[in-house]
C-alpha cells in the first residue's frame, strides 16, 4: 500500500461535505481492516467493499442531507476510492409513525423537503433501501436540547495545526467558545466548523479552454480557431489534442498536461469544512460554565478576513459514545508509530441481517450557531496560500488578484490563466476559439456544497 496519510491529505481541495464522512473514509483508507471496533462487536460486511452512511438531522431551517457512499479498495493499489449510491430510496420515520420521503438531489445526496426541520424531544429514525432490494435501519433517535453559545474567541496561533495537515504549515487560528451548561440535565455536545473564504477562481479546464457557446462541429478559422455558434454552454472545451486525423484543416491542439483558470464572473465564496472532532460531556461540570473550550483551528490561509461559523450541537448519550470513540481513534493516528485506526460500525444495520453494520452514524441534533468574523489582524508571518513556489514573500495584499493566496491553499498552485488574443510576440492560447473579442471568458460562481455565489450571513463587505 502506498501512502495513505498522502491519499488523505487535506492540501487537495480540503473537505467536501462533512467532516464526519471525510474522516471515516480516511479512516478506511489507512488499513485493510481485519477487525472493527464497535460499541456492540457488531462486524463491517466487508473488508474492502464498504457502505458509509451520513447524516445529521437538525432543528435549524436549512436543507436537511443523507448522504450514502461506497467506499472501495483499489484491487492494484488497495487505497480506498470513494463513490456515491444512487437510485436508493430513502426515508425518515418520525415518532414511529409518519414517513418524510428524501429525494436524491445529487448523487448519493438525499434531501429531505425545503420546510422539513427536527424538533427537540422527538424520536426519528432513518430507513433506505438499495436498488438491489437491500434494506437498512438505524436506532432511534431522540433530538435533545442545547443551550446556545455565548461568547466566541479567536487566537493566532503559529502552531495551531497538525504538521500533517497542510505539508509542514501550521499556523492558525484557535477559536474558542464560552456556554452555560444547564443543571437540570445530563448534556453531550459536539462542535464543528464552516469556512467562508472569498473566491476569485471559478473554473479551471485541464487541456482545454472555456466557452460561453458550444463550438460547432467540423467549423474552424485559419486552420488556428474551432468556431463558436450562439448555443449557450458554459463550460469547458476540450478538442482532442495532436493532429487531427479526420480533419485536415482542424486546428492542432498541443499535448501536455496543462490548465487554464478562470475569474469569476459574480461574487462567489468558497466553503470549507472543518476537520476537528471535539465532543463533551458534563459529567464533572454539569450546570458550570464552558469556558474557552477550544472548538476550531483555522488555517491561516489568505491575509483577507473570513466568516467562520461555529455550530454547537447536541448529542443522544448513544451517539455521544459513538464520536468520542472517532474523535479517539483521530488523535490516536496522529504518529506515525502508532498502530492504524479501525472503521467505527455505527448505528445503522442491515433489516434482519443487525450483525452487519455499516460505517457511519445517523444523528438528530438541535444546533447553536454563531457567525464569527475573523478579521486576520493578529496574523504574523506568511499566509500558507503565500508559500507557494513564486512571489513567495510579497507585502500584504500585493498580488494583483487577492484570491491567488485562496487559489494556491485549495490547489497546490498558482492560476494560470488564459492567455489574451495574440498581439505581435504575445503567448498564443494553447486552444483558440473564435470570435476572439470576449477572450478570455469568466466562469459563474455555482451553487455547491463547496461554494456559494450567495452572500453568507454574517459576512462583512
Amino acid at each position: 500500500m502506498g501512502s495513505p496519510m498522502r491519499f488523505c491529505s487535506l492540501t487537495t481541495r480540503h473537505i467536501h461535505t462533512s467532516t464526519v464522512l471525510f474522516r471515516l473514509i480516511c479512516f478506511i483508507s489507512l488499513t485493510a481492516f481485519q477487525a472493527c471496533i464497535n460499541l456492540e462487536d457488531i462486524s463491517l460486511q466487508s473488508t474492502n467493499d464498504i457502505l458509509v452512511v451520513d447524516g445529521t438531522l437538525t432543528n435549524r431551517a436549512e436543507p436537511q442531507v443523507i448522504r450514502l457512499n461506497r467506499s472501495r479498495a483499489d484491487r492494484l493499489s488497495g487505497r480506498f476510492q470513494t463513490f456515491p449510491i444512487t437510485g436508493a430510496t430513502v426515508e425518515i420515520v418520525v415518532d414511529s409513525s409518519e414517513q418524510v420521503t428524501c429525494h436524491e438531489t445529487q448523487d448519493g445526496s438525499y434531501q429531505l423537503p425545503s420546510d422539513f426541520k427536527g424538533l427537540v424531544s422527538h424520536a426519528y429514525q432513518l430507513r433506505f433501501q438499495l436498488s438491489d432490494g437491500t434494506s437498512y435501519i438505524s436506532t432511534q433517535q431522540v433530538m435533545q436540547p442545547i443551550p446556545p453559545i455565548t461568547t466566541v474567541t479567536a487566537q493566532f496561533n503559529p502552531t495551531s495545526l497538525s504538521s500533517l495537515q497542510l505539508t509542514n504549515y501550521t499556523a492558525g487560528h484557535d477559536l474558542f467558545i464560552d456556554s452555560q451548561d444547564p443543571v437540570e440535565q445530563h448534556n453531550y455536545y459536539r462542535w464543528e466548523w464552516r469556512l467562508y473564504e472569498r473566491q476569485s477562481w471559478c473554473k479551471s479546464c485541464r487541456q482545454g479552454t472555456y466557452s460561453y457557446y458550444k463550438v460547432l462541429p467540423g467549423v474552424y478559422k485559419d486552420k488556428d480557431y474551432f468556431v463558436t455558434g450562439t448555443e449557450p454552454f458554459e463550460d469547458c472545451f476540450t478538442p482532442p489534442s495532436g493532429i487531427s486525423q479526420a480533419d485536415p484543416n482542424a486546428p492542432v491542439v498541443p499535448q501536455g498536461n496543462w490548465i487554464y483558470d478562470y475569474p469569476c464572473r459574480n461574487a462567489c465564496w468558497e466553503i470549507i469544512y472543518g476537520y476537528d472532532q471535539v465532543v463533551f460531556d458534563d459529567v464533572h461540570s454539569n450546570g458550570g460554565l464552558i469556558s474557552r473550550k477550544p472548538v476550531a483551528h483555522i488555517p491561516f490561509y489568505d491575509y483577507q478576513p473570513a466568516l467562520v461559523d461555529i455550530r454547537q450541537l447536541s448529542l443522544t448519550a448513544d451517539a455521544y459514545q459513538y464520536y468520542k470513540l472517532f474523535a479517539d481513534q483521530n488523535q490516536q493516528s496522529s504518529g506515525l508509530a502508532d498502530s492504524p485506526p479501525t472503521a467505527l460500525g455505527g448505528n445503522v444495520h442491515q433489516v434482519d441481517r443487525p450483525q452487519v453494520a455499516l460505517v457511519g452514524y445517523f444523528t438528530v441534533s438541535a444546533v447553536s450557531q454563531v457567525h464569527y468574523w475573523l478579521d486576520r489582524k493578529d496574523t504574523q508571518g506568511l499566509a500558507y496560500g503565500a508559500t507557494g513556489s513564486i512571489n513567495t514573500t510579497p507585502p500584504k495584499g500585493s498580488y494583483v488578484n487577492s484570491g491567488d493566496y485562496l487559489f494556491y491553499s485549495l490547489n497546490g498552485r498558482q492560476p494560470n490563466p488564459e492567455p489574451s488574443p495574440p498581439l505581435g510576440e504575445r503567448e498564443k492560447a494553447k486552444v483558440r476559439l473564435w470570435p476572439n473579442a470576449d477572450r478570455p471568458p469568466t466562469a459563474p460562481c455555482l451553487q455547491s456544497d463547496n461554494r456559494t455565489p450567495y452572500k453568507p450571513e454574517g459576512w462583512r463587505d
